[in-house]
């Protein structure tokens, strides 16, 4: 059997990351749906992609919130965070063969990093770009990415109000983020804290309030 890893959400300020693995006995199948880096695809073909990705394949996600994040942040770096979760998938898998996109700059000391926490002899193969050259890793993405999606998605509705992407390069979530801040003076629930964009945020709002005092 072969496996392939993908993540989504490891850069935004909002919401979780989501790891996802698939695995297969072959990919034939995955090729003949026509899988992609899910960034390749439309939402609407990701969406198609992702339950049909189920049917042929055994699919493992898993979620780690903005919360667990920050606490996780305080002790390992997101590079060993996301090894973990790898090695987590990878061991619910068994597969013989794992494919995996590169969490670290250095391709190699991820696998080693993951490696390192496996209870079982699989043989990795750490790339970047996986999810471009792999049909596993490219299913992964597509589910990883549908999951992701839809979790902010129920945020946005859970919060009541538009919250755009998560991402920081996205100007609805800032905007989102510095509107809640400046009138609660508190991030909103799902915001990773412990992200430069929050604490920007946060130093600013205090910074308002001091001037206020002073005044």
């Amino acid at each position: 059997m072969i496996c392939g890893i993908d993540e989504a959400g490891r850069g935004p300020v909002l919401g979780p990351l989501v790891v996802c693995g698939v695995a297969v006995e072959s990919d034939e199948q995955l090729r003949s749906l026509g899988v992609k880096d899910s960034k390749k695809l439309m939402a609407k073909r990701r969406e198609e992609l992702a339950p049909r990705i189920r049917e042929v394949a055994k699919v493992e996600v898993v979620e780690v919130s903005a919360e667990e994040i920050d606490a996780m942040r305080e002790e390992i770096t997101m590079n060993e965070l996301e090894a973990r979760v790898f090695a987590t998938i990878i061991e619910r898998l068994r597969p013989e063969v794992a494919y995996l996109d590169a969490a670290d700059a250095n391709e190699a000391q991820f696998g080693r990093m993951v490696q390192a926490q496996l209870t079982f002899g699989a043989r990795l193969f750490s790339q970047h770009k996986a999810d471009e050259t792999f049909p596993v890793v490219s299913a992964a993405s597509i589910v990883a990415k549908v999951t992701r999606d839809s979790r902010i998605r129920e945020i946005e509705r859970e919060i009541g109000e538009p919250i755009g992407s998560g991402y920081t390069s996205d100007p609805k979530t800032v905007s989102f983020l510095r509107n809640w801040i400046g009138t609660k003076g508190s991030c909103p629930p799902h915001t990773r804290q412990s992200w430069d964009t929050a604490q920007s945020l946060m130093k600013l709002k205090r910074l308002r309030r001091l001037d206020t005092f002073e005044g």
